[in-house]
């Protein structure tokens, strides 16, 4: 588990990248853990960071940060393409990892990495933080239930502006693309189903447009499940506004999870049933915090996480068949 004692957590963080303040820097301090250093290519721009957002300390390289001592966990937020070496090297180190998603830039990558830490004995999350949070625990309770009926059709769909020229998520070998920054919710949550309908979708359509060869700027995928039921993933990066929304239909109602990734923003749940729509309010609390305080008590050994290596390595596994489908073919492996 790579157990750390006391309740503190003492965070790395790798790379000095604009998601870290939601998804460490805010949850770190309203949970009371330690933000010891932060690492970018750039030390100038490293320690603006470290000023900016609290952070004790910088380190010169990434390499000094994932060895230092005072560090229980990294959190990774470096470009798609070093999550994967970057998450064996703290694994190596023996820190615990928080990484962002994608786990990796591929499935074989994954898989690397897990037998990795597991050697390490350490623990890596991905950041797939919408399962902490109550407004999607509503939606996946409201389906198992069997409240809206057999379900005939689940829908997510992720809309973020457009990322500049030059911007990582562009770069093929960066394992870059829509499905990697986005459809990959998408596919774990219908992927969270698959007790319910027979087993885990398989890829069955999909649709994208290329902003450079092999680079998806948008990526529709359709997911079948053994049951026969439907799901269709919708991501692009082409979009004026953020847009992220979870709909399970079925045949006596529907439920809709207005902002599937932040519902800090917008923590409504919209149930339909009969006729009648009910909307719930289900706290703004980050989930990045939510996911924070699961990760600390699973490392004081109080908790279990709700997913962990096997899972990582099935989601990307299912990247891999989306973008194999599409004739993009999967994101190629990164080495340091």
């Amino acid at each position: 588990m790579g157990a750390v004692m006391g309740t503190e957590l003492r965070i790395g963080i790798l790379g000095a990248s604009s998601i870290g303040g939601d998804a460490i820097v805010e949850p770190a301090k309203a949970t009371g853990h330690r933000l010891v250093a932060v690492a970018a290519r750039d030390r100038e721009r490293a320690q603006v960071y470290a000023e900016r957002h609290g952070i004790e300390r910088t380190a010169s390289t990434y390499a000094d940060l994932v060895s230092d001592p005072e560090i229980d966990v990294v959190y990774n937020a470096l470009p798609n393409g070093l999550h994967g070496p970057w998450n064996i090297e703290a694994v190596r180190a023996g820190k615990n990892v928080l990484t962002e998603k994608p786990f990796s830039s591929n499935a074989d990558e994954a898989e690397k990495v897990v037998a990795e830490a597991a050697a390490a004995g350490v623990t890596v999350l991905e950041g797939i933080h919408y399962i902490f949070h109550p407004v999607n625990h509503r939606l996946f309770g409201l389906v198992r239930s069997g409240e809206i009926g057999a379900v005939t059709a689940i829908e997510t769909e992720f809309r973020t502006p457009v990322p500049p020229p030059g911007d990582p998520r562009w770069e093929l070998a960066l394992a870059g693309g829509s499905m990697m920054d986005l459809g990959c919710y998408g596919i774990h949550a219908a992927r969270m189903l698959a007790d319910v309908y027979s087993g885990a979708p398989r890829v069955v359509g999909t649709r994208v447009e290329e902003y450079a060869p092999g680079v998806d700027s948008r990526f529709d995928a359709d997911l079948e499940y053994p049951s026969g039921v439907r799901a269709t993933v919708a991501s692009t990066m082409l979009a004026d506004h953020l847009h992220f929304t979870f709909r399970v239909i079925g045949t006596e109602g529907e439920v809709l999870v207005h902002n599937f990734l932040r519902p800090h923003d917008d923590d409504r749940v919209s149930v339909k049933i009969g006729g009648t729509t009910t909307v719930e309010h289900l706290g703004t609390k980050s989930s990045y915090t939510f996911q924070l305080e699961a990760l600390a008590d699973h490392l004081a050994g109080v908790a279990t996480l709700p997913i962990g290596p096997a899972d990582a390595v099935a989601n990307m596994r299912m990247i891999d068949e989306a973008y194999t489908h599409a004739g993009l073919g999967i994101r190629p492996t990164s080495f340091l």
